[in-house]
C-alpha cells in the first residue's frame, strides 16, 4: 500500500465514521509544497480543508519528524495539517490531540476539530499488520549513514567515493549505488560530471525520520542513572571522543531546553565519567526518567559543527524529533532557524 492507496482508505475509514470527504481544488499556495493530498472532511456546515502528510507505519520515534514536516506545510499554506498512517494506537493518539495536531488512519481512528467539527476515535484496530515501505538504498543503513554527513556537509557530495565513504565510515563499494538512488530521487543533482546535493529541509525530514525509523535505536548502547544529574555541564566528557548530543546538545546550542534525559555520543563513556557519578545501569523500562543514554557514533568522522563537544546540529534536531515531545520539537525549530536554515533551507 503506496501513500496515494493509503489515503484512500483512510478517507474511506472517514466515510464510515459518517463524515463527508472530498478532496477540493489545491489552494493558490499550493504550489509552494510538496502535500501528499489536499481533503475537505465534515459534516453539513462544518467542513475543514486540509493539507495532508501520508506516512507508512508511524510509531512514537518517527511522529515528532512527521508531525514537524506536516507543521511546516500548514504554516505555508494557511489551512492545518492532517497527518495519515496505517494505524494510530491509542497512546500516539493521545499524545497528537495534546498537541493539537489532527489526525485520521486507514483503521478509522481520527482527531479532527474545527468550526462546527469535533471528531475524536480511538481504539480501532487494523486488520492484519501493516507492511513496511519498501526502501530505496539511501535509506537503508548504510545509506542514512551517507546522508547524514551529505547534510552536514553538502560540498562533500562532489567529493570523491572514497572521501565520501571515509566520513560516513561505511564500504567504498556502497557509495555508487546509495548515490545512484538519490539522484533518482532528485535529492542528488548531477550536471557537467559534478554531483550538487539539493539541500533541502525536506531532505532534512526526510533522513530524521529514516534514522529515528532505522538506525536510532541500533545506537542506544546503555541507560544509566548518574548521581548529579543536574550538574552535567561539569561532567568530564573528553571531547571529540565523547560528544553530547540530544537535549543537552540543544540546551548548549540554542540554551532554551532544560535537559530531561541526558545523551552522550562515544564508543566508550569516559572513565572519569563511570567512576565520578558513580553510573548505574538501568533497563529501557526507566528511559526518560532524569537518565544517561549512551549512543555509540554511526559516522566514520564527525563534520566540524557549531561546538567542539556537540555532535553536529543535523543530528541534534532528528534526535530531538525522535522524543515526540513537544518542547523537544519547539527547540528543534530553533536548532533549525539557528543552525540549519542557511544550510538546508525550506524547500
Amino acid at each position: 500500500m503506496n501513500e496515494a492507496a493509503l489515503i484512500d482508505r483512510t478517507a474511506t475509514a472517514l466515510l464510515a465514521l459518517g463524515l463527508d470527504v472530498h478532496r477540493p481544488k489545491p489552494p493558490k499556495k499550493a504550489a509552494q509544497v510538496q502535500a501528499d493530498a489536499w481533503l475537505r472532511v465534515g459534516k453539513g456546515q462544518g467542513q475543514v480543508d486540509y493539507v495532508v502528510e501520508a506516512r507508512r507505519t508511524l510509531g512514537p520515534a518517527t511522529l515528532g519528524a512527521a508531525t514537524m514536516r506536516l507543521q511546516q506545510m500548514a504554516d505555508a499554506t494557511g489551512l492545518p495539517g492532517l497527518l495519515v498512517t496505517d494505524h494510530f494506537t491509542p497512546p500516539m493518539a493521545a499524545r497528537l490531540r495534546e498537541q493539537g495536531q489532527q489526525f485520521a488512519d486507514a483503521a478509522g481512528n481520527a482527531y479532527l476539530q474545527g468550526p462546527d467539527l469535533l471528531v475524536y476515535v480511538t481504539g480501532r484496530k487494523l486488520p492484519g499488520k501493516p507492511v513496511a515501505a519498501h526502501a530505496g538504498k539511501a535509506h537503508t543503513l548504510t545509506g542514512l549513514k551517507v546522508m547524514f554527513v551529505l547534510l552536514c556537509d553538502p560540498e562533500l557530495a562532489n567529493a570523491p567515493h572514497r572521501a565520501i565513504a571515509a566520513a560516513a565510515g561505511v564500504a567504498l563499494g556502497a557509495i555508487p549505488a546509495v548515490l545512484a538512488d538519490m539522484q533518482q530521487t532528485g535529492h542528488l543533482l548531477v550536471l557537467a560530471q559534478r554531483r550538487r546535493l539539493n539541500a533541502t529541509r525536506r531532505l532534512l525530514d526526510e533522513w530524521a525520520l529514516a534514522y529515528a525509523r532505522r538506525l536510532r535505536a541500533r545506537t542506544l548502547q546503555a541507560t544509566y542513572m548518574a548521581q548529579d544529574f543536574d550538574a552535567w555541564k561539569r561532567w568530564p566528557l573528553d571531547p571529540p571522543q565523547a560528544l553530547w548530543g540530544g537535549e543537552p546538545a540543544a540546551n548548549l546550542l540554542v540554551d532554551y531546553l532544560v535537559p530531561g534525559v541526558h545523551t552522550i555520543y562515544a564508543d566508550k563513556l569516559p572513565p572519569k565519567l563511570l567512576v565520578g557519578q558513580k553510573l548505574t545501569l538501568v533497563d529501557g523500562a526507566r528511559a526518560g526518567e532524569r537518565v544517561l543514554e549512551w549512543r555509540k557514533p554511526f559516522w566514520g568522522k564527525m563534520p566540524a559543527g557549531a561546538r567542539p563537544d556537540t555532535v553536529h546540529p543535523v543530528l541534534v534536531y532528528a534526535d530531538l524529533l525522535a522524543t515526540g515531545d513537544a518542547r523537544c520539537m519547539e527547540t528543534a525549530q530553533l536548532v533549525y532557524d539557528e543552525y540549519l536554515a542557511r544550510l538546508l533551507p525550506a524547500a
